[in-house]
């Protein structure tokens, strides 16, 4: 396991030449692409959301494709589209930009929700159909998508049903006084990215998420992730609380943040650690709730208070 550390730590140090200051959003990130699931990276524009995502696509040896939403975009432009061809008298299918190992969807929000719902199938079931065909995506798989705040104009709220196939939401926030210097002195040389090279190669990361599906989730932690989930059904601020599909996105996050640290089992401060990337954006709150400015993760932070953490017997 100490190889395995060294290795991922390698890539977080090869993501970091591009991305100052954010350790615990891009081992968050890998946690996520181990765990086969997908990023949501909500911020104002120019704090390095893309960066990021492409630093991570260059560190892992995975092709890598962006797609840039804008209001005039077709589910078409996203998945692909099925063309006639003159000389062979059939259909040939052009593959579109979510047919690569990692997507950048960027400003995700600013499409309509028409095309936003394209990505519905390929973010669940790793597959798209067109014309009735169903194309499986090739792994690894993984999907960052990048937001604007919902107040900034020309923006389309994602849907709940879209917002839950996400595994994580991360924000960056703004950098530090000295973490923006040291941004400055990087670029005064060139762009970072351009030192970006492969540190492992898609097979690696394939053997890192069948690794991730082996680490222990012993049966008092897996209790104390469905008290977490049923404490926010019943939590009176909350009009839908997470759904079954939020406990196992907890439970394959908690597996993966375990691997990375080097352990074959998961912690319940593991799971306590991850529940508010994982479940705080699939609420819906009371419209009294928002009204006062509550937010996703101050429901969850309520719910800790509510719910015990269970103490592990020593095997």
């Amino acid at each position: 396991m100490q190889h395995l550390v060294e290795r991922i730590e390698e890539v977080i140090i090869n993501i970091e030449k591009v991305v100052v200051g954010k350790r615990k959003e891009i081992e968050l990130s890998l946690v996520a692409l181990l765990a086969r699931g997908h990023v949501l990276l909500e911020d104002v524009p120019g704090v390095g959301k893309t960066m990021m995502v492409k630093a991570v696509a260059r560190s892992v040896g995975a092709d890598f494709k962006r797609i840039q939403f804008t209001p005039d975009l077709l589910p078409s432009d996203v998945t692909g589209v099925s063309i006639f061809n003159q000389q062979t008298q059939q259909f040939e299918f052009r593959k579109g930009p979510i047919m690569a190992h990692i997507v950048l969807a960027d400003e995700i929000n600013r499409t309509s929700p028409k095309t936003q719902s394209a990505l519905l199938e390929s973010l669940e079931e790793g597959g798209v159909t067109i014309d009735g065909q169903t194309y499986q995506l090739e792994k690894p798989f993984f999907v960052m998508a990048t937001q604007n705040p919902v107040e900034y104009s020309g923006t389309f709220p994602l849907p709940e049903a879209q917002l839950d196939r996400f595994l994580l939401k991360l924000k960056l926030g703004y950098p530090s006084d000295e973490e923006e210097i040291e941004i400055l002195r990087r670029m005064e040389q060139g762009h970072p990215l351009d030192s970006v090279e492969a540190i492992v190669k898609t097979e690696e990361v394939l053997e890192w998420q069948r690794g991730v599906s082996q680490v222990h989730v012993s049966e008092p932690v897996k209790q104390y992730i469905v008290a977490l989930v049923q404490a926010t059904r019943k939590h009176r601020a909350v009009e839908l609380g997470v759904s079954p599909r939020g406990s196992i996105a907890l439970l394959k996050a908690s597996q993966a943040y375990a691997f990375i640290q080097g352990r074959d089992y998961v912690l319940p401060d593991d799971v306590k650690h991850l529940s508010y990337y994982t479940l705080a954006h699939r609420l819906i709150l009371t419209p009294e709730a928002k009204m006062t400015g509550k937010t996703g993760e101050q429901m969850i932070e309520d719910v800790h208070q509510k719910v015990d953490i269970p103490v592990l017997q020593r095997g």
